[in-house]
């Protein structure tokens, strides 16, 4: 059977720099694909991870979903080394192929470097405006990775901080980050360089660190003012007890997140049965669509991990080649003859 030519559109890192996609786009876009979670109008894969070398501290996460107000399944394969700031490389590097998903057409490829680190930020922030308390004025940041930037810019843009406190293992990156989100926000950030310093008194914490192994660095006892503690680290420094001290448990899927494998901030909890399907609060899907309620008064203390989402991945991918179609930016390739 004869066919025309099949081509795909490849969206580089540089094409996506010219985009100039806005925290608002992103927002909208992974607000989107949240709520068609929680309508059941998406399939959604759990990630599953490739270890390459056990011995040696780096893996890739394969995230798939498909999300059908798009009409898009999208394919995410992100490599996560912790030591990639040695040779100079960020420790994320990704690239998301959408397919149609009713033929298996591959219709594009897209950087998804850039895509990790805003939509999850977009969904840090989306978390945050579900669950924080209203008026948070202090926001703690724990960890300097490629995400951590969209973290700080996009919460900031919904809350307006009166203080912003950052810290990290390495002093270099601590104070190269906090310079690059003052420059970024206009206002002064705290570079603190223990977490205590950081998190004492912080209504909102979010945990974005990257260890080898999993440690106890971050104290239940100093988040006594935290209303909302967003962790999401490769590996988890919260204590076991740090649940007794919060009333809802909030995740993005809990399908990965009770899943057993090596990753996790909560990891440790669920494997202990402290976090189970029972005691789960809700998916934060089901906060969007109304389905289950958020925060419902001001002295609730809530706790949201997110592991991430394929749907976002996929939605502001897709987001991406529309705007890179409307605009003549990207490289068609030939797929078939």
């Amino acid at each position: 059977m004869e066919h025309a030519p099949l081509d795909l559109l490849f969206v580089s890192g540089d094409d996506l720099e010219a985009l100039a996609l806005s925290d608002a786009d992103i927002l909208d876009a992974v607000e989107a694909a949240v709520r068609a979670q929680g309508e059941r109008l998406v399939a959604l894969d759990p990630r599953v991870h490739h270890v390459p070398d056990p011995s040696f501290p780096g893996h890739f996460n394969l995230l798939r979903a498909t999300v059908w107000p798009l009409g898009v399944t999208g394919v995410k394969v992100v490599g996560d080394y912790v030591g990639n700031h040695a040779s100079g490389l960020p420790s994320e590097l990704a690239l998301v192929t959408l397919y149609d998903p009713r033929t298996g057409m591959p219709v594009a490829i897209v950087d998804a470097t850039e895509i990790t680190e805003r939509r999850t930020g977009a969904l840090t922030a989306l978390g945050a405006r579900e669950l924080a308390r209203p008026g948070s004025r202090t926001l703690a940041h724990v960890g300097a990775r490629g995400t951590a930037f969209a973290n700080v810019t996009m919460l900031d843009g919904l809350f307006d901080f009166d203080e912003i406190r950052v810290t990290s293992k390495r002093p270099s990156s601590r104070e190269a980050f906090g310079a690059r989100l003052e420059e970024a926000l206009g206002k002064p950030v705290r570079v603190t360089s223990t977490i205590e310093e950081a998190v004492g008194g912080a209504d909102i914490v979010v945990e974005a660190t990257r260890l080898e192994r999993p440690e106890p660095l971050l104290r239940t006892s100093w988040l006594e003012a935290c209303s909302l503690l967003i962790p999401y680290g490769t590996m988890s420094i919260l204590e076991l007890d740090v649940l007794d001290g919060f009333d809802k448990v909030v995740v993005d899927d809990w399908g990965q997140c009770g899943r057993d494998d090596p990753f996790g901030a909560l990891r440790p909890h669920v494997r202990a049965g402290l976090l189970t399907e029972q005691t789960l609060h809700a998916e934060l899907a089901d906060v969007v669509a109304r389905t289950k309620p958020g925060r419902e008064d001001d002295d609730e203390r809530i706790l949201f991990w997110h592991r991430g989402l394929a749907t976002t991945d996929v939605a502001v991918a897709h987001l991406a080649v529309e705007r890179a179609r409307a605009h003549g930016i990207g490289t068609t390739v030939r797929y078939r003859s």
